[in-house]
């Protein structure tokens, strides 16, 4: 099968997180310590809430893994919600006599209003658990995977945040990739950093809540993943979608995105530079484009920046209705982060790794990971992306 596909299901305060994997190859080597790593550093970064000194984030293996690799059947993970224990009753599968008071005040921003209209609920807890960015939980165990599965044809993606409130980033020469991992708010400005804390601090202060733009990069992607056939198969299409799908992200663009509107042609296009002996046929003087172009990858890095808006769950919340009497009240509020800027980054690595996985595998098929490295390497010489 050369189709990969993911599920997730789970409620944020439910027993846990599942995810149903399908599509990638046989013989890949794969670990629950390695996706705990990446599990590990979503639930890090200034702004967190108390939830994550709750969980300790940890994806089981359930099925399509035996000794150390996967065996090309569905991949199971498991990711068990710790702060179950305080959610029994409320949270019962089973009908409960007393389950507690229901959630009638709508929150501005959050999908409450939209959720309860469209699903015919009464308690708008019915909509907020499944709405929960808790669900990325499970995206990051799946991204790690599909991170795996890319590690093996030396695909690298990394984030890290561009812009926090009005404090933007402005990092010379190139990102110290270290330096990002190290920062509470994954900054690779030095100079930016404590401003960047300070804003969430004061917004925290203030019971607000702060959104921001970060920058999601892959190198070590070949030329020509993706299509210009349909729209459907064109690659940026497809990665917008995912950007967009993650809790709270209300913009996405590739390479120079809108900085490139104002500009002429000449100044915005990637020149194709002319071959050079012993090296790579295919090089280009800048990466504009963001490493697409007509759907496909151009061979430069994959550069994709996100925005991300506010958290909709206020310590001090906005003016709404009441879903019963449609009287003014205040918002419900649910125990929420300050900002997400910093976990959002790992979210859209992960997202990014599962568009680039599902492409290198509708590109290069296998039902085996060595059938799938000999198509690869087989493309490369053929088509010039190789040394000679």
């Amino acid at each position: 099968m050369s189709h990969l596909r993911f599920i997730t299901a789970g409620e944020s305060h439910g027993k846990g997180l599942t995810v149903i994997m399908e599509g990638l190859p046989a013989g890949l080597p794969l670990s629950e310590q390695y996706i705990a790593v990446d599990l590990a550093r979503r639930q890090k970064g200034h702004g967190r809430g108390g939830r994550m000194k709750i969980e300790k984030d940890f994806a089981e293996i359930t099925a399509g893994v035996r000794h150390g690799k996967t065996l090309g059947s569905p991949i199971a993970l498991w990711v068990r919600n710790l702060d179950w224990e305080n959610w029994q009753v409320p949270m019962s599968v089973a009908p409960v006599e007393t389950p507690g008071n229901r959630i009638t005040r709508l929150r501005p921003g959050h999908a409450d209003l939209a959720g309860v209209v469209k699903y015919q609920q009464d308690d708008v807890r019915n909509i907020l658990e499944r709405a929960s960015a808790r669900e990325t939980a499970a995206r990051v165990a799946a991204g790690g995977v599909a991170r795996r599965f890319l590690e093996e044809f030396s695909v690298v993606i990394r984030a890290h945040s561009v812009s926090i409130g009005d404090v933007i980033a402005h990092p010379t020469g190139p990102i110290d990739w270290q330096r990002v991992e190290d920062s509470p708010v994954r900054c690779a400005d030095p100079e930016a950093e404590p401003r960047m804390i300070a804003a969430i601090d004061a917004a925290k202060e203030a019971k607000d809540t702060l959104g921001g733009v970060f920058e999601v990069i892959a190198t070590g992607v070949p030329i020509g993943l993706g299509s210009h056939i349909q729209w459907d198969a064109k690659l940026d299409g497809k990665i917008a979608q995912a950007m967009m799908s993650i809790h709270a992200v209300k913009g996405v663009e590739i390479g120079m995105g809108f900085a490139q509107t104002p500009m002429p042609g000449s100044q915005v296009h990637d020149i194709i530079e002319p071959w050079a002996g012993g090296g790579p046929k295919w090089r280009r003087r800048s990466n504009n484009a963001g490493g697409l172009e007509g759907g496909m990858t151009t061979g430069q890095p994959v550069t994709v920046r996100v925005a991300i808006k506010p958290i909709s769950t206020l310590a001090k919340p906005l003016p709404s209705v009441d879903l019963d009497t449609g009287e003014l009240v205040q918002a419900h509020y649910e125990r929420s982060d300050v900002c997400q800027v910093p976990p959002a980054c790992v979210i859209g690595e992960a997202m990014l790794a599962l568009v680039l996985a599902g492409a290198f595998l509708e590109k290069f098929g296998g039902d085996h990971l060595g059938e799938t490295r000999r198509n690869y390497e087989g493309y490369l010489r053929q088509s010039g992306q190789t040394p000679g």
